[in-house]
């Protein structure tokens, strides 16, 4: 079975699409069409199934998928590294939300990427759960931190930690509100208080009204920024209340920069997910890897 056949169709099965793989690979659709049903007459059993957009596998192509998959990336992982250049390091391609990546996972993996013999080289990209799968799944990545776990059997998902959030806002926000009327008139008292959200859709303070208040918010984004990060300094600053992660405002609640506004007995959480694509954690730097943020991960959140 010619490999090249097989590097276009795990291509196409993890972009879902052939116009995706195309140029993935740097081919014409067409190309790539060509390639695949040459594979398929090979083989004597259809690979996809065409959709209006996109193609979704049929079971002999996710077998198939499974079992060719981990076997070119380290035949990909060898070309690249070389077999003779011990010097050079391997690099990791890292991808995951930007927040907790930064403040959590890239401090932790700097540890690896020493001259020991042992290290790597880390390259790190940002993004949400959607992309950063979408692009684990394509081969731009080899690890993901995502807080969706991926279906299917091309990505492998291990839970990683569970992160607390917690209503905030600064103390003079929080004497405005007054602890007493919260206690008393419930959700109720939030209703006309400014919001800082990283979205119009209010993501984290929806998760956070249905869970603790069994509603709604009333109010909707004051300021909305991309960032949890800032929309921590913008509920430091007078801004209007937050719903952050814990660990993201550890500090500032220690400092009294913010106050918690609520104390629920049962606190929402978000779990994230380490992803990888299926058979791949025999590389040993991905899995070095894998494993050192697990270990790491149980201090975290």
């Amino acid at each position: 079975m010619d490999l090249a056949l097989l590097r276009t169709f795990v291509t196409v099965h993890r972009a879902g699409s052939f116009t995706r793989a195309a140029a993935l690979l740097g081919l014409s659709q067409p190309a790539v069409t060509s390639q695949i049903r040459t594979l398929e007459r090979q083989l004597g059993r259809p690979l996809f199934l065409r959709q209006a957009r996109g193609v979704t596998p049929t079971t002999i192509g996710d077998e198939l998928a499974h079992k060719a998959a981990p076997h070119l990336d380290a035949l990909v992982e060898i070309a690249e590294t070389g077999l003779d250049d011990e010097s050079s390091l391997r690099t990791l391609h890292l991808a995951g939300p930007p927040e907790f990546t930064a403040e959590r996972a890239l401090p932790a993996l700097t540890e690896l990427t020493g001259e020991d013999g042992q290290g790597f080289a880390l390259r790190a990209s940002f993004g949400n759960a959607e992309e950063t799968l979408e692009g684990l799944a394509a081969g731009h990545h080899d690890l993901a931190i995502s807080t969706a776990r991926p279906r299917g059997a091309l990505l492998t998902a291990t839970p990683l930690c569970d992160e607390v959030h917690v209503l905030v806002a600064s103390p003079r926000r929080a004497e405005q509100i007054g602890s007493g009327l919260l206690r008393s008139k419930g959700v109720h008292a939030l209703e006309d208080v400014p919001v800082v959200e990283v979205h119009e859709s209010l993501p984290f303070v929806s998760r956070y009204w249905a869970s603790v208040f069994d509603s709604r918010p009333a109010t909707p984004g004051t300021v909305i920024v991309p960032d949890l990060r800032a929309v921590l300094a913008c509920a430091v600053a007078g801004a209007g209340l937050a719903v952050l992660p814990r660990y993201l405002c550890a500090e500032a609640l220690e400092r009294g920069d913010v106050v918690a506004l609520h104390h629920p007995a049962v606190p929402p959480l978000r779990t994230y997910f380490l992803v990888v694509r299926t058979g791949t954690l025999a590389m040993p730097h991905v899995a070095r890897a894998h494993d050192w943020l697990l270990r790491a991960a149980e201090d975290w959140c």
